[in-house]
């Protein structure tokens, strides 16, 4: 039982630091897209922000259920 709550631990880890990490992407995409006056870095930082949000979404996504997970144990 502690090999599975260890597991578990090492995952939830590793996904709230791959949270953060991707939180801080998106700060730099949007603070990149607010930099740039080129129009084709603006439409490169445009795509770079939508595809950081949607990671970004995917993962809380993985953390709610891994939080629902907990909780049925």
């Amino acid at each position: 039982m502690k090999l599975f709550s260890k597991k578990k631990k090492q995952q939830n880890d590793a996904l709230l630091n791959e949270i953060r990490r991707t939180k801080l992407a998106l700060e730099s995409a949007y603070s990149n897209f607010e930099n740039v006056v080129d129009p084709d870095l603006i439409d490169c930082y445009i795509y770079e922000v939508n595809s950081v949000q949607k990671r970004y979404k995917y993962l809380l996504k993985q953390a709610k259920q891994l939080e629902n997970d907990y909780s049925t144990i």
